[in-house]
């Protein structure tokens, strides 16, 4: 009798179990020579942590610290667990009060400071980051916030399987065969936590190998159940049954051999036929044992996210000075282009230590001879074209809009040919690039820009493209490559380096810090998991985490 397995789609898809949500960080705060409010001892400190609430100015109080009697330098124990997101500027603010009384009420209780900075500017900074406190006095003191991934295993396996001899099950043909792997249950029950790809027509499949975390595979638990059930594969969704068998991560990890041949068994066949041995063989073929870094231990190891900006000004925006350009400066709200500036640069700023930014500008015709160019700076400074965090690049935007002509064709590759060059001098993962083109979507250099994207899909780079106005944007789509990946000349895109997302997605709402904040959550998403796949590809470690000092009085503990 059949075993049906409906519902699966061994043939596409991620493997289930291995979504992993946002990395949690814990923060340990410290503070030094803060002020003293007692009068007969020293203050007794707490330390109350607020968050930001997307798309307000206001802040929730999110987290307590203990109190420390009697102290102007303590050393919190208690800590700050947190989500960490690279796509959103988490926004952080910290105050510190004297408690002088049981109330929780913090208006009961005297104020000795206060310091804000967002989580990506703690972590960036070797994941110790000091700040100066404002207050009450010029002088409040110093707190430091030290930031750590949470401690948790990150043993990733890689293993390889090949089945021979499996029962026939197609009355036509041979059997379709794919695996499913579960891991056990503290109720003996077994959740999926990978499926093979589906191998046609045999009855002998060598299986790819694939890659998973070992949490996945047994909640991190070599000595787990581990259930690897064989299925032959129908159109129909109810997959028969061929046998299962069971092992250990900690028997996996022997590697090849005798151990790791396992007889597949069908426990109904067993039963009605006393001659039954087996429905086949599985045997593992290749075992090894990594550990899988994450975003953060690259970041803390010094490396930095090196951002350029490349802006349209071809004439399919629009006439700078009519209220219907796309370009149009209106005073009393920023235009699309400043908002898309806006939303990705304010986050990618904690990143890059100077933050100092090249923007470019393309299809326009510029002084002093006014021939049309398609990478220029917007600062028309070509010996020094950075330009100094999100003010510094708005500054020079609107500079170029009042220095340029906009004319035109829509060319993405001379602005992707750019910042490959500087990527293909730093493929050792001290710097990963990140360009951001911002453009009204009527591309007219599509192979050539095929070609450059293809070409830069080997190097530290991902690239952003935000479309703005209301164009048809389906060739956007196709460099994207979510569906299709991305070609030119026969040869494919190593890796899916493009993220495309139309700006008018993101309208219909009166508030547009929170639009803003949604863009970038939307377009910046995608980056952790490039910027692994390419150190990966490259083999590249992290480096070791970097340490931060800080000046303290002789009287004060050292941070």
């Amino acid at each position: 009798m059949s075993q049906g397995f409906g519902g699966m789609d061994p043939g596409g898809g991620m493997d289930p179990g291995q979504a992993i949500p946002a990395t949690k960080v814990e923060l340990t705060i410290s503070a030094r020579e803060l002020l003293n409010k007692d009068v007969l001892s020293q203050s007794d400190p707490v330390c109350v942590v607020f968050t930001h609430r997307l798309g307000t100015n206001e802040y929730v109080e999110y987290f307590r610290t203990e109190m420390i009697k009697d102290t102007l330098n303590p050393d919190f124990v208690r800590k700050v667990i947190i989500d960490y997101y690279f796509e959103e500027t988490q926004k952080l603010k910290f105050e510190l009060y004297d408690i002088d009384s049981p109330s929780k009420d913090l208006r009961n209780h005297d104020f000795l400071g206060a310091a804000q900075c967002t989580l990506g500017e703690i972590m960036s900074a070797g994941g110790q980051h000091v700040m100066k406190l404002s207050g009450p006095k010029k002088d409040c003191g110093k707190i430091k916030i030290r930031g750590e991934e949470m401690s948790e295993c990150r043993d990733v396996l890689t293993l390889q399987f090949k089945c021979e001899n499996l029962d026939k099950m197609d009355f036509f043909g041979k059997s379709d065969p794919f695996l499913v792997f579960s891991r056990s249950n503290e109720d003996s029950s077994f959740t999926i936590c990978h499926k093979t790809e589906v191998i046609k027509k045999t009855l002998n499949p060598t299986f790819r190998p694939f890659t998973i975390l070992l949490r996945a595979l047994c909640n991190a638990d070599y000595d787990r159940n581990i259930k690897v059930d064989c299925y032959d594969w129908n159109s129909n969704g109810t997959h028969d049954y061929i046998g299962s068998f069971q092992t250990t991560a900690r028997e996996l990890t022997r590697g090849p051999g005798h151990s790791n041949t396992y007889p597949i068994v069908n426990e109904d066949k067993k039963r009605k036929k006393k001659s039954y041995k087996n429905s086949g063989l599985a045997m593992l073929t290749h075992v090894k044992v990594d550990q899988q870094f994450s975003f953060l231990d690259y970041i803390r190891g010094g490396c930095q996210i090196a951002a350029t900006v490349a802006v349209d000004f071809t004439a399919s925006n629009g006439d700078p000075r009519q209220p219907t350009s796309l370009h149009y400066m209106n005073p009393y709200q920023p235009n699309h282009y400043q908002r898309a500036i806006h939303s990705v640069v304010e986050v990618l700023q904690d990143y890059d230590a100077d933050k100092l930014f090249p923007v470019l500008g393309f299809g326009a015709r510029i002084p002093p001879d006014y021939r049309v160019s398609h990478e220029f700076f917007l600062n028309g400074n070509p010996s020094n074209p950075f330009c100094e965090g999100v003010e510094g690049i708005e500054q020079a935007y609107q500079q170029a809009l009042h220095s340029v002509t906009l004319y035109g064709p829509t060319n993405f590759a001379p602005v992707i040919n750019h910042i490959t060059r500087f990527a293909a001098a730093k493929r050792d993962g001290s710097e990963y690039f990140i360009l951001l083109i911002i453009t009204d979507g009527i591309i007219t250099d599509m192979e050539q820009t095929k070609e450059a994207i293809v070409s830069a899909s080997v190097l530290p780079l991902s690239i952003i493209i935000v479309g703005v106005g209301k164009e048809d944007f389906a060739k956007m789509e196709e460099l994207d490559g979510d569906d299709v990946r991305l070609s030119s000349r026969g040869r494919f895109a190593q890796r899916d380096i493009v993220q495309f997302v139309p700006f008018r997605d993101f309208e219909g709402t009166d508030n547009i810090v929170l639009s803003q904040a949604r863009l970038a959550k939307e377009v910046l998403a995608e980056i952790p998991d490039q910027f692994l796949s390419y150190m990966k590809a490259n083999n590249i470690r992290p480096k070791p985490v970097r340490t931060a000092s800080m000046m303290s009085s002789a009287s004060a503990p050292p941070m």
